[in-house]
């Protein structure tokens, strides 16, 4: 989005929006006056830029922009509270004053007077993702999550966040009668998402935060074959009651509990064909004994395999 000071800020709460359309868009598609130009692609959408005052949370607009080289944005205030997420790509970030890297996975939110200045890197440009939103509630929810104007950090789920933000685009660009309760809605799950996966302090450049992603996405990526906590810590050439610290610090459970979580997930999709029996799925996710198998599935997802056969 482009530089948008206190003037526009104010204007745009009372008028029409102006629009144009961006060379980065299909020719239909037209946008606010305050979204950028310094975009080689981009996905907007927006709902109502003069929503009701008394509305608790009306989002307005949001989108994913992949930003060219020379992307920059200097703005002393803005007229909506917004949350942006930094997908892929570098880049800077001065914010109520204070200096920050953007890098993939940080968030940052703003509002009213908070000065931010946002500049992309040359070599490696941002893709990000924003949403523009206004009401009492929306603004309570950041403060609740510590998610406040003049926030800034770095969650350690970038792809939940992302899924977020596209389910978001999707939902806006629908533009049925729906769509604004549907926008609201997620805005108010991405708030609280953020919070659940936001990394403490400066914890996120840490040695042991890199470890604990590589690990977890080791897991995530090959858990279908993983069965114990000792052959994650082998085939992750990490100590496991380190890996059980990393996780503990930074997810709140053992990686062991992760692990189980992913397969049960995918035990409820296996479930789901016909014909598929109990057995056969704990067989295939490395359960030996399909009670041990019921057992866990019924912790995870508070219900027995048969039970989950007997709702689908």
């Amino acid at each position: 989005m482009s530089e948008m000071g206190k003037e526009v800020a104010s204007k745009s709460r009372n008028s029409k929006p102006r629009v144009s359309i961006p060379s980065s868009s299909k020719p239909s598609i037209l946008k606010p006056a305050f979204f950028s130009d310094k975009v080689r692609a981009a996905r907007w959408f927006y709902l109502d830029l003069s929503p009701p005052p008394d509305v608790p949370l009306a989002v307005v607009c949001g989108g994913c922009e992949v930003c060219q080289s020379d992307y920059a944005i200097h703005r002393t205030a803005f007229a909506y509270s917004a949350i942006e997420f930094v997908a892929e790509g570098r880049g800077s970030l001065v914010l109520a004053g204070q200096s920050y890297d953007l890098l993939p996975g940080t968030i940052f939110s703003y509002a009213g007077d908070v000065e931010h200045h946002i500049t992309s890197d040359i070599e490696q440009p941002l893709v990000k993702y924003f949403v523009n939103f206004t009401g009492s509630r929306g603004g309570q929810l950041l403060e609740k999550y510590g998610l406040a104007p003049g926030s800034r950090g770095r969650v350690f789920t970038p792809a939940d966040i992302q899924e977020v933000f596209e389910s978001l685009i999707h939902n806006g660009l629908k533009a049925t009668r729906f769509s604004e309760a549907l926008c609201a809605t997620l805005v108010e799950y991405l708030i609280v998402k953020m919070a659940e996966s936001l990394v403490p302090g400066e914890a996120a450049q840490t040695p042991a935060f890199a470890t604990y992603q590589r690990c977890r996405q080791h897991i995530q990526a090959q858990h279908p074959r993983l069965k114990t906590l000792g052959q994650i810590a082998k085939e992750c050439h990490v100590d496991p009651a380190y890996l059980c610290r990393l996780f503990h610090r930074y997810d709140h459970q053992s990686p062991y509990q992760f692990l189980v979580r992913l397969k049960m997930n995918l035990a409820a999709q296996r479930l789901q064909s016909p014909g598929v029996l109990v057995k056969q799925v704990a067989a295939e996710l490395g359960f030996a004994d399909p009670f041990h198998f019921s057992r866990a599935f019924k912790k995870v997802l508070g219900v027995s395999p048969e039970g989950f056969r007997r709702l689908r």
